[in-house]
C-alpha cells in the first residue's frame, strides 16, 4: 500500500499532468525538490521517473530536503514546497547530506551531494510529494516577473 507502482507510472503521470496543466515546458524546469525518503523502493523509482520526464538535462539539479529534516509525513510536502520557493528567493539550493552510496546507475551530476549548498538561478522548480496509497502531488513554482 505504501509502495509506488513498479514502473513509476503514478509518479510520471503526476509530473506530466503538472507540466501540462501549468503550460510549463519540461526544458524550463531546472530544479527539483524530490520526495526522496531514502528508501530503495521509492527513490530509484522516482529517479527513473524524473529521467523519463526530463531526460538527461545537464541543467537539471535535484535535491532532497528529507536528507536534513527526516520525513515529516503529512507536513513533508508543505515544508519541501517552502524549500523550493526559498531556492528561488535565495538563488541557491541546499545539498543532499548523508548520501554516501548512491544506487548504481544514478547520475550524481544531477544531485547536489555533500555539505555545501549550490548557487542556482531557478527558472522553474518542481516539488514532488508522493504519499501512502498513491497520493501524489507535483507543484511547480517560478520566479515572479
Amino acid at each position: 500500500m505504501t509502495e509506488s507502482h513498479p514502473d513509476g507510472a503514478g509518479v510520471i503521470l503526476c509530473i506530466e499532468k503538472a507540466l501540462e496543466q501549468s503550460g510549463v515546458s519540461r526544458e524550463d524546469v531546472n530544479y527539483i525538490n524530490a520526495h526522496a525518503t531514502s528508501t530503495p523502493a521509492g527513490d530509484l523509482k522516482q529517479y527513473n521517473a524524473l529521467i523519463h520526464c526530463f531526460g538527461k538535462n545537464p541543467d537539471l539539479r535535484v535535491n532532497s530536503t528529507k536528507s536534513m529534516i527526516g520525513h515529516l509525513l503529512g507536513a513533508s510536502g508543505a515544508v519541501e514546497a517552502v524549500a523550493a520557493v526559498q531556492a528561488i528567493r535565495t538563488r541557491s539550493k541546499h545539498p543532499i547530506i548523508n548520501l554516501e552510496n548512491p544506487d548504481e546507475g544514478v547520475d550524481t551530476k544531477l544531485l547536489v551531494v555533500g555539505p555545501k549548498k549550490e548557487r542556482l538561478d531557478v527558472k522553474v522548480t518542481l516539488s514532488n510529494s508522493f504519499g501512502f496509497g498513491g497520493h501524489n502531488s507535483s507543484v511547480l513554482f517560478a520566479p515572479y516577473k
